[in-house]
């Protein structure tokens, strides 16, 4: 009997946490072994290395597929897997990839939801007011709008990160990769103000420059917060943090930005995420385009 998924899995994260792979990653790549495992288990097959071949793999997408997962869902599976099985290749646990060959479809993105101006002003105002959690929500609200971050990056901001003379935030992305952020007159205001408030806090010592009631503020707290405020406001639709990352690429773009500076604000290594996250100011750009041309009333 081979060395079982479960048992490699494990050692596979520790080589993932080694190259600095975020938590969220080692969550997702070790979700794609472990569910392939309970599939082989569920279908009378050994969860080991013997039972981890291209024909099991194909069967469980397949199955996968009769389920009703979509494509999206799909992919995330294949690339955590691939990644397993590259792993396993190098360190000579096994001599070839299994998985070589194989493609998935790739998934079509659904529109990217923005922020309009009238929703941002009404999100605004919902946070208005002097109290602790006001004055926090306000300076998340406007960070996350000028920079564009990730949750996960706002969280781990930490009082040392922050210079409001400079309008300068430094933020750890993915990757551990460290970034520079910056914002405008506004946010830096709304940042003043919640510090004012956050230094009588019963946590006011801790490092992290948001907090809650318990410590520091986590990514589900922002986005509960959020969704509450939203709520307030009379915003329709789920409001969560990566709708504002959308909003900050689509109108830096909107506004004539380039590309190659977009990438560097918003900590991004492949090209790929300028076309997921700028089509929408493409289309807009497009359009103008053609109303400025109008080619056919030249005729």
């Amino acid at each position: 009997m081979t060395e079982s998924l479960e048992s490699l899995q494990r050692s596979f994260n520790r080589a993932l946490r080694v190259e600095g792979k975020a938590d969220r990653t080692l969550v997702i790549y070790g979700q794609s072994v472990r569910y392939l495992a309970r599939w082989l288990v569920e279908n009378d097959q050994r969860a080991d290395l013997d039972n981890l071949t291209r024909e099991n793999v194909l069967a469980w997408f397949e199955s996968l597929r009769g389920r009703g997962l979509t494509d999206g869902t799909i992919k995330t599976r294949w690339r955590g897997l691939r990644r397993f099985t590259g792993w396993l290749v190098a360190e000579g646990i096994v001599d070839k990839d299994p998985l070589v060959g194989i493609k998935v479809k790739n998934p079509v993105p659904p529109p990217v939801p923005v922020l309009d101006d009238a929703d941002l002003k009404k999100l605004i105002a919902a946070c208005k007011g002097t109290h602790f959690r006001d004055r926090r929500d306000m300076a998340m609200v406007r960070l996350l709008l000028d920079c564009g971050l990730r949750v996960s990056e706002l969280t781990g901001i930490t009082l040392d990160d922050l210079d409001l003379d400079a309008e300068t935030v430094v933020v750890t992305g993915k990757g551990s990769r460290v970034r520079a952020a910056y914002f405008g007159a506004k946010t830096g205001q709304a940042l003043d103000r919640y510090l004012r408030e956050r230094s009588k806090h019963r946590h006011a010592s801790l490092g992290a420059l948001f907090l809650g009631e318990r410590g520091p503020f986590s990514t589900d707290g922002v986005r509960e917060r959020l969704q509450v405020r939203a709520q307030m406001a009379g915003i329709d639709g789920r409001m969560n943090p990566h709708r504002f990352r959308h909003t900050n690429a689509h109108d830096f773009l909107l506004a004539g930005g380039q590309e190659r500076d977009l990438k560097r604000l918003m900590g991004w290594r492949s090209d790929a995420m300028l076309d997921r996250y700028g089509a929408s100011g493409a289309d807009i750009r497009a359009r103008e385009s053609v109303k400025r041309l109008r080619r056919g009333d030249r005729v």
